[in-house]
């Protein structure tokens, strides 16, 4: 039983980190972001590569926000010239090339087979101190993130993006360039996605791209939604209420006997489907978020 608590915590965790990054680019500057698993895979692979090549897993890391980033500069550059429907759309599209292009490029990624023994974090510690650890180690990231996002908020720099968000127009009257802020935050979230991704590589020791799809995306707006969009507390609250949810929902099998697990997967996804129906109507600032739904 605690080995599946440390597990779901460390999902609960990743999901934050991802949280966090899609609360910066949608909460703060008003850019939608369905392609948000784009960056999560590249992480998983730039770090899951690099480390089977004996790299050690810091500069993995970095190197896997690094790949993130850049990789969302022509994203960023795309903002610049579309309406927030047409972003969404081309993000989606990106997202969607990025997997193909992992399943299709075997001989880098082995294609559908996956890329399978990436070494855990701190694996020469022993199994239960080594899960210990990468909890550890992901609630000091996200921590980090948090209070680096909240700091970035309360700058001129943060007040200037919520300007950008509310009104552009007025942005570019006072003279202000919004372009280089959008790039900005779409490589930062980007990064923190990228940074994600590795430690989910190293969590699962397995990487494939089906594991990368629109639904994980998904899942991290839900969560957004249901916690208050603008928000950290939202970010994070509604990350952890969605995955209990998610996992939680899966004992419920024992007490509807006849319903098999894809059946139970479809459940799943409609009430959350209908939470979030029901939030955008009566509470759009969310449950964690505050009475201003544009957040603070």
């Amino acid at each position: 039983m605690e080995s599946y608590l440390i597990a779901v915590a460390t999902m609960v965790l990743i999901y934050a980190l991802l949280a966090i990054g899609l609360n910066l680019q949608y909460g703060e500057t008003g850019l939608i972001n369905f392609g948000h698993v784009a960056f999560f895979a590249l992480g998983a692979y730039a770090s899951g590569l690099l480390s089977l090549r004996g790299w050690p897993w810091p500069v993995t890391f970095a190197v896997s926000a690094a790949v993130a980033a850049l990789s969302a500069l022509p994203l960023g550059l795309a903002a610049l010239r579309l309406r927030e429907d047409y972003l969404a759309i081309v993000t989606l599209g990106f997202s969607e090339t990025v997997r193909i292009v992992l399943q299709e490029e075997k001989q880098w990624t082995n294609g559908v087979q996956g890329v399978p023994g990436i070494p855990k974090l701190y694996a020469s510690w022993g199994g239960e101190v080594s899960s210990h650890l990468l909890v550890a180690t992901l609630l000091a990231a996200v921590a980090g993130a948090a209070w680096a996002v909240h700091a970035l908020k309360s700058s001129p720099f943060g007040r200037l993006l919520r300007a950008i968000r509310d009104n552009e127009e007025a942005v570019i009257a006072l003279g202000k360039d919004p372009a280089r802020y959008k790039i900005q935050v779409f490589m930062v979230g980007a990064a923190l996605a990228g940074v994600a991704g590795a430690f989910y590589a190293h969590f699962l020791t397995f990487i494939s791209p089906e594991q990368f799809v629109p639904l994980v995306t998904f899942y991290v707006w839900m969560g957004l939604i249901l916690g208050g969009v603008g928000s950290m507390r939202g970010a994070l609250g509604g990350t952890l209420l969605l995955v209990a949810f998610l996992e939680g929902s899966r004992f419920l099998r024992d007490l509807l006997p006849g319903v098999a697990e894809v059946q139970m997967a479809s459940v799943r996804l409609a009430v959350v489907g209908l939470a979030i129906i029901l939030f955008v109507l009566y509470r759009p600032q969310g449950l964690f978020g505050p009475r201003d739904h544009r957040g603070s």
